[in-house]
């Protein structure tokens, strides 16, 4: 066995695919509750201290828009200019931006675990130019960010980057924007013309694949499968009522089925980093 990032492309990229989809599509509390739980202590490695803030502004902003927006529900909480705040309004808010909490940590998860050369692996014999697209993208993510600092370091070196005041902060970032912009599109038009001078795309190309499929990854993926067939069967035997009136009935059997499965499913990273840190511990004691 190896540990989760190690696995096969396409064990990673089903349980992405599964974890991802359920806790997008569902509004079991109770599912979306695991996911975020879940999401966040597989991120921890992952995300620093500004990425939790902003999920977590994320997280509030959703939460408070829906009962401000919102005013539906039958049980009233307190009124704001003869505006109705309900508590199924709230609840639901809540719920929603618990999803979408546990939905940016687990694409946080998602990128830092695909490299360039998995998602080549993944959908280069599919369309390489669809895979050229997407690794460049995952590229540029980081890359923005490191020329990013870096057009804004020397805007301050030079003295026309000035954050004292809100409006001279306004001006420099989008002179850093501007610069920034003009940079990508140029290193665009230059890497297109290299890679035309190269001849990519006159002909079918081979490729070589470093991944082999093991009977590990075969194991994840069979197991993510049975894993989504019980959580989806547990969600339709279950009733979820937001408006007019609350009305959970979470807790039959295959609601708890499908929670249950549900949370293996969310927690199986860290059951197999756990399983190899433990087993790696053992090895080295007998030796």
């Amino acid at each position: 066995m190896k540990r989760f990032e190690e696995l096969n492309p396409w064990a990673l990229f089903v349980y992405y695919l599964s974890v991802i989809g359920i806790t997008m599509f569902s509004m079991d509390p109770l599912l979306i509750t695991v996911s975020l739980v879940s999401s966040v202590l597989c991120c921890i490695g992952v995300c620093d201290r500004r990425a939790h803030l902003f999920t977590l502004a994320v997280f509030i902003v959703a939460a408070v828009l829906n009962p401000i927006f919102v005013h539906k529900g039958a049980t009233v909480l307190f009124y704001v200019n003869d505006r109705p705040f309900t508590l199924e309004a709230t609840v639901y808010g809540l719920v929603a931006a618990a999803m979408i909490a546990a939905a940016l940590y687990r694409l946080r998860g998602m990128s830092a675990a695909f490299t360039s050369d998995k998602v080549l692996y993944l959908f280069g014999r599919v369309s390489s130019k669809l895979a050229l697209m997407l690794s460049m993208s995952i590229r540029y993510v980081g890359l923005f960010r490191i020329r990013f600092r870096k057009i804004q370091d020397t805007q301050r070196a030079l003295g026309l980057y000035d954050d004292g005041n809100l409006i001279d902060a306004v001006r420099g970032r989008a002179r850093v924007l501007s610069v920034l912009i003009t940079w990508t599109l140029e290193n665009g038009i230059i890497t297109a013309e290299s890679m035309e001078s190269r001849g990519y795309g006159s002909s079918r190309r081979s490729s070589y694949a470093v991944y082999r499929i093991h009977t590990a990854d075969i194991a994840v993926i069979l197991l993510c499968v049975i894993l989504d067939a019980v959580t989806v069967i547990g969600a339709i035997n279950t009733k979820i009522d937001y408006y007019p009136r609350l009305g959970f009935e979470l807790f039959t059997p295959w609601g708890i089925a499908g929670a249950a499965a549900f949370a293996l499913l969310c927690f199986l990273p860290i059951i197999i980093n756990v399983k190899e840190a433990v087993r790696w511990r053992s090895l080295i004691s007998e030796v």
